[in-house]
């Protein structure tokens, strides 16, 4: 693990004020040394094979929240019935990506899902971008991250997206697997088939678990 000592002096102040608002809240929830520790091995996981370090810390703690909700889910502090699904690829870059846009476009605040690969990529597809922004969904914040045991095991449903052995397999748990072209290498007008599956697909997978969509 990291600690603030061996992250670049310009960093630790962000990093310092994520850990900050992260113990606010999660006040009651998680410990400091906790937070510290989901937060400095999420900046890690970025640093590895980041290309410009600019955003590492505001990555770092977007995913350590992320994975602190999680954990929270899993050990029964946090958990209001709100389903939970996590989409999986290789590369986190364009299927798993439009498909939790398509998700948080069409469920809102009624659902929670997040997405990870199995070996993140390091930055989502322009073509898979382009190709939401024409329907109005916009997920060009968005990142490539890893999956992590925590955010795997607080899922209800894991749809895997030709991740292969690759995607984690716990016991008990619903999966999904989604036989989807990748749009890696692919012009907008190829990605546009996917991304009309991919939504037809969340569209059925938000009615089966009861949740109520925008049109």
């Amino acid at each position: 693990m990291s600690d603030i000592g061996t992250v670049p002096l310009e960093q630790r102040p962000m990093l310092r004020s994520a850990a900050h608002r992260l113990a606010a809240e999660f006040q009651g929830t998680f410990g400091e040394e906790t937070i510290e520790l989901f937060l400095f091995t999420s900046y890690d996981q970025f640093a590895a094979g980041a290309k410009v370090a600019t955003f590492l810390p505001l990555l770092a703690e977007r995913f350590a929240r992320q994975r602190l909700q999680a954990l929270a889910r899993v050990e029964g502090k946090a958990n209001d019935g709100t389903p939970v699904v996590l989409f999986l690829c290789v590369h986190n870059a364009g299927r798993s990506q439009m498909a939790l846009g398509w998700f948080n476009h069409l469920a809102g605040e009624r659902a929670l899902a997040w997405s990870g690969g199995s070996e993140p990529g390091t930055e989502v597809n322009p073509a898979a971008i382009a190709a939401m922004a024409e329907i109005g969904i916009d997920i060009s914040e968005e990142f490539p991250k890893p999956w992590t045991d925590e955010i795997v095991r607080a899922a209800d449903v894991v749809v895997t997206m030709g991740c292969g052995d690759a995607c984690p397999l716990f016991p008990g748990k619903r999966y999904e697997d989604w036989v989807l072209d990748d749009p890696f290498g692919k012009a907008v007008e190829e990605v546009r088939p996917v991304r009309d599956e991919i939504g037809r697909r969340v569209r059925a997978l938000l009615a089966e678990l009861g949740v109520s969509t925008h049109s």
